[in-house]
This record gives structure tokens, sequence and C-alpha cells, in this order.
């Protein structure tokens, strides 16, 4: 699993991202890297990963989250239960003898989508590196290096009464509610340039939605891009739900002429259906349209890229992108563990699960939530009832390159730009570098 220096020679980082990752690299402070949609904060994490000379652990709120980035979820690593966290609950129910051996010898925690992190989940980090190092400074004297943006989608609190205990108890649910926040100096540094949209005015206006300062010329403008016809090939619809997203996908399938093919993946350890990258079961006809789920090593396709199925027999599937067909092979996931290597004295990852299976998935439609973090050359934005997450509506819209080639299903409200006072203050506040 090892990732060598011939990985992270593929990477070609701006400016921006050289310098912080000089900086996280040179430092031993606490730091959260932030910076708005299509900055490059996933693109710097992967790379910081690969290349970092520290002993580092990279940890995510979720496993289809933690398995994009070759990582461990949180509550794997830490030993969580799926449920509130306490320091009571922690404390009957300790650390193994393994467990403490790794995280004594961790120099950094990197957690990515840091936004979708509990108050309760950073405290826990916090008591359990306190309790695996036996040093009282927060987290352990361990480094934390977060990445993410809180405008984008939060933290998900599905209980009304807990809902009441995190305003009442933390002041709010997000990570930045945390008690051990207040305790920790962390350095915040922001990327700046956005490398996702090159339009000035659109950037501007995606910016405004992501602050939630929606005036009715704003929304005028971008209700421009609501049209009866919308248009039917190349293009990916962003719902709201997974009830959406299979209707339009099976739709979709279903007009399609042609037999059907299905690929079974093959799985493989101690990882679960809600982990997996793509179907388990991948149903398609000729014609399809496809979206890739993982990065092809000779660039020939990006994760994220759209595709149409060319050609496809029962051991080969051919997809055409920009013009050109492609065979696509079966490609490998793993669910990795951390574990201390005395005999080494390093960090290394113990693979614990895989996931085989075509890079492919469906794609007339997906859920916003599976798009955070991606590009597409052209979406439709479909908000079924209505946004009911914050920062969802600017999750979607800024996925999509140009303005020209967004479109909006039913106009946007006012009501659907959702932006929690929580972090509009947070934000305002924070003393935030540019670099």
């Amino acid at each position: 699993m090892e990732k060598t220096k011939e990985w992270a020679d593929n990477f070609t980082l701006n400016r921006e991202q050289k310098k912080l990752f000089e900086l996280i690299e040179n430092k031993k402070s606490h730091i959260f890297v932030t910076g708005r949609a299509g900055t490059g904060k996933s693109y710097l994490l992967q790379y910081l990963k690969i290349s970092s000379s520290k002993k580092m652990v990279v940890v995510a709120p979720t496993g289809v989250a933690a398995l994009s980035i070759d990582g461990q979820t949180i509550h794997s690593l830490f030993l969580f239960p799926p449920e509130f966290l306490s320091e009571e609950k922690l404390q009957k129910d300790p650390l193994s003898k393994k467990a403490i051996a790794l995280l004594r010898k961790v120099e950094a925690v990197v957690i990515d989508e840091i936004s979708m992190v509990r108050a309760d989940l950073m405290d826990a980090i916090d008591y359990r590196l306190r309790e695996a190092r036996g040093n009282q400074l927060p987290f352990g004297g361990a480094q934390i290096i977060m990445f993410g943006d809180p405008f984008q989608l939060a933290p998900v609190v599905n209980d009304a009464e807990l809902h009441r205990y995190f305003a009442h108890n933390y002041g709010g649910q997000y990570f930045f509610n945390a008690s051990v926040w207040g305790k920790t100096g962390v350095e915040i540094y922001e990327l700046t340039e956005v490398l996702r949209q090159n339009d000035a005015e659109f950037k501007e206006n995606l910016e405004k939605i992501r602050q939630g300062e929606v005036s009715e010329a704003l929304l005028q403008k971008l209700n421009g891009r609501a049209i009866d016809r919308l248009p039917q090939d190349g293009v990916l619809t962003l719902a709201t739900t997974n009830a959406i997203v299979g209707r339009i996908n099976g739709m979709r399938l279903d007009r399609l002429k042609g037999k059907m093919f299905v690929y079974r993946a093959e799985v493989d350890g101690k990882i679960s259906k809600s982990e997996f990258p793509t179907e388990e079961r991948l149903e398609l006809k000729e014609g399809a349209q496809v979206m890739f789920v993982k990065n092809d090593r000779e660039r020939r396709w990006m994760n994220g890229n759209l595709g149409i199925v060319s050609s496809l027999t029962d051991e080969v599937i051919e997809v055409e992108v920009d013009g050109v067909s492609h065979v696509v092979a079966k490609e490998k996931w793993h669910k990795i563990k951390y574990y201390y290597n005395r005999k080494e004295r390093k960090i290394e990852e113990e693979v614990v699960g895989t996931f085989i299976q075509y890079p492919l998935r469906l794609a007339w439609a997906v859920t916003i939530h599976k798009s955070q973090g991606q590009t597409y050359d052209s979406v439709i934005v479909d908000m079924g009832g209505g946004a009911f997450a914050h920062g969802q509506t600017y999750v979607a819209l800024s996925r999509c390159r140009r303005m020209e080639t967004l479109y909006l299903k039913k106009e946007i409200r006012h009501g659907d730009v959702l932006v929690d006072p929580l972090v509009k203050e947070f934000m305002k506040k924070a003393q935030i570098v540019r670099v």
C-alpha cells in the first residue's frame, strides 16, 4: 500500500498549495486548511499523504470519504461506537494495547471533510489521544491537520433532542464548537485560487451564495438558467435525495434498447455496503451515461468524468470519453487500518477489506452529498422539494465549471440558500491567513 515518489511526481501543485505543503511540513502547530469549492483542498491532502515525512494517519468521517483518500474512518481508528460520544462512555471502553501503540507514535492526524465532523467526535478524538499518549495537552500533543469548508455540508444531527443538546451544551454541533477547540491554538490557512471555474463573475456569484448573501438580482441571474427544455445528453443531474437519483437513472437505463449486462463486484474482508465506492451489482447497457469513480493512472479520465458506454461483453467494457473509446479495467479499492510496526519503527497500513469492480456508476444523476469534492462539465441541479441542509445549494451549483453549462430543473428560492449563522460567525471571527 505504500505510495512511492513516482505517485508524488504525478501531482502538480500551484503556488498556494506548494507554500501550504511546506508550512505543514515544517510546523508542529494545529492547522486548518480551508477554502471555497474548487480551490484544491482534496488535491493537497492527497499530495500531503504521499509526500509528507511525518508519521501521520489520514481519516475521514464517512466510509466512502475514507476509501476515496486511502484513509481510515475516524470511528474505526479511535474505536468509537456509532453513537453520541461522551467521556463517560469512552472511559468504560478503553483502548486496546495495539491502538495505544499506534497512537503513541503518531505525529499528525489528518482529518478530511472536517465540516461534517460533530463536536462530540472532535472532543472524543482529543480524549483518545490524551488517553493513549499519557499527555494532557490538547490531542495528547499530536498535531491535528484539518481540511474542509464549513460553508459546505454540515454534520448530520437527525435527532431533535440531540440537536437541542448540542445547542445547549456546546453552542452548536460543529467541530469548532468542541470543548477542545477553545483550548487549542489552531492556525487557519485559506486556499483562494479557484481552479474549477475561470469566469470571474460566476466565481463571485458562487462566493455570495456560499456566504448566504443572495440579492434579488443574483437570484434573477441564476434563475435565468431554469429553462423549459433541459439537455438530455452529456449532462449530470445533481439531486437532493437518493429516491430522485434512483428514479432518473432507472428510467434512463430502461429507455435504452439492447442487452443488459450485469457486473458483480468482488468484496473481501471487513468492508460494509455503505462504504462501497460504486454498485456491488453494476447494471449497464450500451449507450448508458456513466461516471468514473477513480482516477486513471494513465490520465485518460479523472474521478468524476462522464462517458458513454460504447461496447459491452461479459468480460469487456468500453467507454467513450471526449470522442475516444477506451477499454476500462477493473479497479481495486482498499479499506485500510493503521498499525505501528515496532520492528521498522514506522506507521504502516494493513488492508482489512477490498472492493474490486469497474470504476463506473450510472450517472444521469447523483446526489448532491455524493458530488461534494467533484467537478463536472455540465450539470442540471434538481432541488426537488427544496434544500434541507446547510450548504447544499452551494455545493450543487459550485460543482459546475461554467455558468453556460449549468441548468436548473426549477428556480432557486431564497429559502434554498441555507447558511448556518454559527458558521458565518465562526468564519467572521477566525484569523485566517491567506498563503
